[in-house]
């Protein structure tokens, strides 16, 4: 069985947090870390978009500036993600390709997220994996409706995958941040995404608190991906790559709002 680094639960702000990802990347590709699960949270609470987005058709952004939400572009594709400061634990997995014996994106969905679906069952509810279609990323679901969605991103034979894991969905505010072009109102919205969005607290009618999903998660990767995992931090160097990216990426308007980087940071 093959050991892969754990990254505890962390929580940090949007922009750092897609900057750890993609230190964690860099690292993977010239060979300086082992393959990675990291489990982290976000505050203040943020909105993500997808690498080729734009950004005023997918998001409120005034909302967002007038109730301090973050806005940060992600290098993943898929589409755009409200993430709250305390409903939810996003998970990452970089891996080199190989390891999942097949160059098929949607077998590795698939095998990532079964360890999502593996905690769901340990938290007390059956989730399945939706395999999406042209318009929508894989991800699982609870009686047809999604718990959790996820996207890539392929680099030099490594793969990122990253994506949410809700344990409470508040609807409403959700939609203050997110702009859907065909509703006139937030309560539009929300009447539709009552019946194609869940969370674990939903689905169990009680509160899981963040600890107890956190432990699920950790069990449910382990038995999904057949792997045991070795708590570590990340090295020196991550740590510096993160901050450069950071500052020269992922907190800068050119990024965010318009795609565009400092080409060493691509």
């Amino acid at each position: 069985m093959k050991t892969w680094r754990l990254l505890k639960l962390d929580v940090h702000g949007a922009f750092m947090n897609m900057a750890i990802d993609e230190a964690i990347v860099t690292g993977r590709i010239d060979g300086s870390v082992p393959n990675t699960l990291r489990f982290y949270r976000w505050k203040p609470s943020a909105v993500s978009v997808g690498r080729f987005q734009d950004v005023f058709n997918e998001v409120h952004v005034e909302n967002c500036k007038r109730c301090g939400v973050d806005i940060v572009r992600r290098t993943t594709g898929g589409g755009t993600v409200y993430h709250d400061s305390e409903d939810e634990i996003t998970y990452s997995v970089v891996a080199e390709e190989k390891d999942f014996g097949t160059t098929d994106v949607v077998y590795a969905y698939n095998t990532i997220c079964n360890g999502l679906i593996e905690a769901s069952k340990i938290l007390g509810v059956n989730a399945d994996f939706n395999p999406g279609d042209p318009k929508n990323c894989p991800n699982i679901a609870i009686n047809g409706k999604k718990i959790s969605g996820s996207a890539q991103f392929h680099k030099g034979g490594v793969l990122l995958q990253h994506g949410t894991f809700l344990l409470n969905a508040d609807l409403e505010k959700m939609f203050t941040f997110l702009r859907v072009p065909w509703a006139k109102t937030v309560n539009d919205v929300v009447c539709v995404a009552q019946e194609r969005l869940t969370s674990i607290r939903k689905e169990l009618n009680r509160s899981v608190d963040v600890q107890e999903a956190y432990e699920a998660l950790i069990q449910g990767f382990q038995k999904a991906l057949r792997i045991e995992l070795e708590e570590q931090p990340l090295t020196t160097h991550e740590q510096q790559l993160a901050l450069e990216f950071e500052k020269e990426k992922f907190s800068t308007d050119n990024w965010n709002l318009k795609g565009t980087a400092i080409a060493t940071y691509q």
